[in-house]
């Protein structure tokens, strides 16, 4: 029986046990009996999640060792004696075998393959059966305890509150665990990158030329000052001189001079912006906006005008960046105590220049904050540049000029034919550590000048 079909009979087996345990616990009402500590609803969720959680943890632990196990029982075989010695061969050969014994697949390119395939098959047909009769087992055991325990005197909701707590908190473990995993592997992988080139070379160096790289001398082709400055001019100088005008201008309209049945649908349809996919920006910025930009700059007599400009990439982050910027500006506009409005407008003040001199000022905090989250979002941002900005390392402020980025330059990297090992694919660890460390100073620094704003108007 396969692990969908297991799990669902397990959820059958709970989904009895709840009502079963509910029924027996609704008869503690009657009278001449003992007073109950928990609802009969606690009871039967009780009774549920011991005869769910053992099963299903049993089963997500089979399907990471049960794969194992079969190869094992494969290669104890007598057909196994003729597989090749340990390596990229033998490891074609078993995951051929592997697919034709579950009925993956319908051919073969290996003739071993071939003759593996019934033992994987068997092999996996006697650990699904393994596999149900103890889950099963451990359904009936865990669900028929919890009934003996269902009792006016048992303290099933707090049982069940200490399990929704355990749950809670595995959840919250899981986010700060797969959180430190990636830091983890960014700074094993790239203190590897940086045992092959000195770091020094790698910060402040002004050449990137990874196809080209000299075994003696790798951090001569690997500086990544240009990536770092492609990335900065696109996505911090282009892209929020675009985002942040737009942003706060429609942000000041809709929250001091819009009407609120114009807000009501102006607000949502701004937010949609942040709801398109990034591949439909790149799409736009490679066909439509790249070549208008090409037009401008051949017309305005940059000769050198080029269809993968940073003008084109920054132009469409920023237009994609916009809806950040509205967003915090608009709930820091808003935040503005309605005193400090009237004061001025007392005292003679125009709207305009109250805006401008009392609004602006005090949300001013809360409007720097959304800034530095939307340039951490831009500096970031992968699918625009990879289909609209260049592959070309340059140091250039032409925003006509092809330039490149750290994201891009990522994607190109590790989607190379290059062996792991290769500084080549190390650099994009590396690359990947530095914008982590990039994104997280700006966030930290944006939320803590969005704390001390709150702080102030709360």
């Amino acid at each position: 029986m396969s692990a969908l079909a297991v799990a669902i009979v397990v959820f059958g087996l709970a989904l009895i046990g709840w009502l079963a345990a509910r029924m027996r616990a609704a008869t503690f009402r009657t009278p001449g009996r003992a007073r109950f500590t928990a609802l009969p609803v606690h009871y039967g969720y009780f009774v549920g999640i011991c005869a769910l959680v053992p099963p299903l943890v049993f089963l997500a632990t089979w399907s990471l060792t049960a794969p194992a196990l079969v190869t094992d029982a494969v290669l104890a075989t007598p057909a196994a004696a003729a597989l090749p010695p340990p390596g990229f061969e033998r490891a074609s050969i078993l995951s051929e075998a592997r697919e034709l014994g579950a009925g993956r697949s319908y051919g073969a390119f290996h003739d071993l393959s071939a003759k593996l395939a019934p033992a994987y098959a068997a092999a996996q047909h006697r650990y699904d059966w393994i596999a149900t009769a103890i889950a099963l087992l451990l359904a009936f055991a865990g669900g028929g305890l919890a009934f003996t325990r269902v009792r006016p005197d048992f303290a099933a909701r707090t049982q069940v509150e200490r399990v929704v707590m355990l749950l809670l908190l595995a959840a919250s473990l899981i986010a700060i665990l797969t959180t430190i995993g990636i830091v983890a592997s960014l700074l094993y992988e790239s203190a590897r990158f940086f045992r092959i080139v000195p770091i020094g070379e790698f910060l402040f160096g002004t050449h990137w030329s990874p196809q080209v790289i000299d075994a003696r001398d790798p951090g001569a082709s690997l500086g990544a000052v240009p990536l770092f400055w492609g990335t900065f001019f696109i996505g911090a100088v282009i892209a929020m001189a675009v985002a942040i005008p737009f942003g706060l201008m429609s942000a000041i309209y809709l929250t001091q001079y819009a009407h609120a049945r114009t807000r009501a649908w102006l607000k949502p349809v701004l937010e949609m912006l942040a709801g398109v996919p990034t591949v439909v920006y790149g799409y736009f910025a490679a066909l439509t906006v790249a070549p208008a930009v090409r037009e401008l700059g051949v017309a305005l007599g940059v000769a050198n005008a080029s269809s993968e400009s940073a003008l084109a990439a920054g132009a469409v982050m920023g237009i994609m960046i916009i809806p950040f910027v509205s967003s915090m500006a608009d709930d820091s506009i808003a935040a503005v105590p309605a005193s400090m409005r009237d004061g001025s407008l007392a005292m003679g003040a125009t709207q305009s220049e109250t805006i401008r001199r009392v609004i602006l000022p005090a949300a001013l905090p809360g409007v720097v904050g959304g800034i530095l989250l939307a340039v951490s979002r831009a500096i970031g941002e992968t699918m625009i540049v990879v289909m609209a900005a260049s592959g070309v390392a340059t140091l250039t402020a032409n925003p006509f000029a092809s330039t490149t980025t750290v994201t891009k330059q990522i994607v190109d990297l590790l989607t190379g034919e290059a062996e792991f090992d290769s500084a080549k694919t190390l650099a994009a660890f590396a690359l990947g550590l530095t914008l982590f460390v990039i994104t997280l100073g700006l966030n930290i620094v944006a939320l803590t000048v969005v704390k001390r704003y709150r702080e102030a108007y709360e």
